[in-house]
């Protein structure tokens, strides 16, 4: 019997990449071929875990999109991760569209030919946007949420990148601008969708779910209530989804005691050495160990503390699992991470599902939240200190993370696609 074919295809960002990673893992195990469909700048990730990858042709080669593209994108928009989640849909937000849709449009031919020569029994598709060619594809393809639940409205879900409460009253004025700023790359997408045969999306959407899979990666202790329940046939919740990763021995350090603090603001976030720096003469006041992903910035620290270490990259799950606190961006993947091996989260969110997973982290006692920019070094001094001893929420986490254990979402999720293409 042959194997079924099936092809991921994740988004630009390592979050959603490695989430994908620890499902193709379990894919595998199943009997199933995982193969990667790749942006530029992701070559050799995938190869890494072990599988196939496919270069994602560039229709535009005179403007070639390479791994510095969204580098470059967010270097030009670090000033506007200190603003506040209204101030960002203009400044920010706006312009990822802009440039998805972009990306989307450019893809499309080279995505087709390849999915025609991959000829894959089914799809996943762990991104912010439809690409015509996989709808079009003549298979069952899986949308995955691997950013936050608010991604899927609702009226008892608060809106998707905003950072506030559900029933907050400037909910109103915030979908508003919402649907104002994103109507021009709206309008453009529709287009697009048109010409490929597509239906348009109603206002502000960028993808549909599937009719076949939708994988929400969102553990029970984090999610909302719904005012109209989602189809359980067609959406089910992952209790996190972690990928198998290679053993990280911490190095001894200088200052070689106290609790072990792991530090990550994702594949972009490093940019801002500023702020890292500033973050980092903190640490050297606390009695703790501090391991920080810098990203590939290393040179631009010639000074660290003694209970200090810098790496360019860490095996996350690894590290996670023997932390005591996880500072992060809010990614979905890293709290995510933290939860299933029961470890706090200090969230500092510069933009997008960040902001909604600070506000949560607070709500659910699953960690704290602390504006990215706006703290003196007393306050980033309490909040760890306070984090490090908080019995109760300790305890509460040390449930969630069995739960999520017991049931492991890269398990489920493997086993529900594998349903949807028999």
């Amino acid at each position: 019997m042959t194997k079924p074919i099936i092809a991921l295809f994740p988004e630009a960002s390592f979050g959603s990449a490695l989430n994908c990673v620890g499902i193709a893992q379990e894919l595998q195990r199943h009997g199933a071929v995982p193969v990667f469909l790749c942006h530029p700048g992701f070559n050799g990730v995938f190869a890494e875990y072990g599988f196939k990858e496919y270069q994602l042709p560039d229709t535009a080669p005179s403007q070639p999109q390479t791994e510095d593209t969204w580098q470059s994108f967010v270097t030009a928009h670090v000033a506007h991760f200190n603003q506040d989640p209204m101030a960002q849909l203009h400044s920010y937000v706006a312009p990822t569209w802009d440039a998805i849709v972009d990306t989307a449009i450019r893809a499309e031919d080279g995505l087709e030919t390849l999915l025609k020569r991959i000829k894959p029994a089914g799809i996943v598709l762990d991104n912010v946007i439809m690409f015509p060619a996989i709808a079009n594809a003549g298979v069952p393809w899986v949308r995955v949420v691997s950013c936050t639940e608010t991604e899927i409205p609702d009226a008892h879900v608060p809106p998707y990148l905003s950072g506030m409460a559900a029933h907050d009253p400037a909910r109103p004025a915030f979908e508003a601008r919402y649907l104002e700023v994103t109507a021009p790359a709206h309008l453009r997408y529709n287009t697009f969708r048109g010409q490929r045969g597509l239906p348009p999306l109603a206002a502000g959407l960028f993808l549909e779910p599937s009719p076949y899979l939708n994988l929400l990666l969102a553990p029970t202790a984090i999610r909302h209530d719904r005012l109209v329940p989602l189809d359980e046939r067609l959406f089910v919740f992952l209790e996190g989804c972690v990928r198998e990763e290679a053993q990280f021995d911490p190095p001894p350090l200088p200052i070689n005691e106290g609790p072990i603090v792991y530090m990550s603001f994702g594949s972009l976030g490093a940019i801002d050495t500023d702020l890292f720096a500033r973050m980092i003469a903190v640490f050297a006041t606390i009695p703790a160990r501090f391991f920080v992903n810098v990203g590939g910035f290393l040179e631009s620290y010639s000074q660290v503390p003694d209970n200090v270490y810098l790496g360019s990259w860490f095996p996350q799950p690894s590290i996670v699992s023997q932390a005591d606190l996880f500072i992060h961006h809010g990614g979905n993947n890293s709290y995510c991470e933290a939860m299933y091996f029961g470890v706090p989260s200090l969230v500092m969110p510069y933009c997008w599902d960040g902001h909604d997973n600070g506000l949560r982290a607070q709500q659910t006692g699953t960690g704290a939240f602390l504006q990215r920019n706006d703290w003196t070094p007393e306050q980033l001094r309490e909040v760890i200190t306070a984090l490090l001893g908080d019995t109760a929420m300790l305890a509460h986490l040390k449930t969630i993370s069995e739960q999520m254990k017991a049931t492991p979402g890269t398990h489920i999720a493997a086993q529900s696609i594998l349903t949807v293409i028999s």
